[in-house]
């Protein structure tokens, strides 16, 4: 439903909520991307988007770093996704605008509508102080890279038959 910019971009702002203290902690890109398992040029140009967005303040140099730019729970989920991403109901539909928008809308159309009215509420009304509620009230800290258990990608091919089998 969302893109990797705003994937991104929500990983780097979770993060700064959960040692937001005012401000005074700042975390490197590197360090963000380092926490959260992601590249870290891919990361500072996400910040830099947030920043010019006003959603975090960047400050260059030794000690410097990013903060978010006002309390987590003034952070919507939806600032976030407005800011890489469209939100239409056509981009639901399995056959385009040019078949549900033109007469009776297909089968599945209503339900498709229902799921993109929940994100959009979920969204508005989630803010980034549930990151920082559960990192610092809570105690809850995010699977570290590496953390997850890793499986072996099952092939969906049928397996190789042998000579003479």
């Amino acid at each position: 439903m969302y893109g990797k910019q705003t994937e991104t971009a929500i990983a780097a702002l979770s993060r700064l909520a959960e040692v937001w203290d005012g401000g005074k902690t700042r975390l490197s890109a590197s360090d963000i991307a380092r926490e959260r398992g992601l590249q870290g040029p891919f990361v500072a140009k996400m910040l830099t988007v947030l920043s010019q967005a006003g959603l975090v303040d960047g400050t260059p140099g030794p000690g410097g770093g990013y903060a978010l730019a006002r309390h987590p729970s003034k952070i919507h989920l939806y600032d976030v996704f407005t800011l890489f991403e469209r939100e239409e109901t056509s981009n639901l539909c399995p056959f385009g605008g040019g078949v549900c928008g033109k007469g009776e809308p297909c089968a599945i159309h209503h339900k498709l509508v229902d799921v993109q009215t929940s994100m959009s509420q979920l969204l508005r009304h989630t803010t980034f102080e549930a990151f920082r509620e559960a990192y610092q009230d809570r105690g809850l800290r995010p699977v570290q890279p590496g953390g997850k258990p890793r499986r072996k990608r099952e092939s969906y091919r049928a397996p190789k038959q042998g000579k003479g089998a």
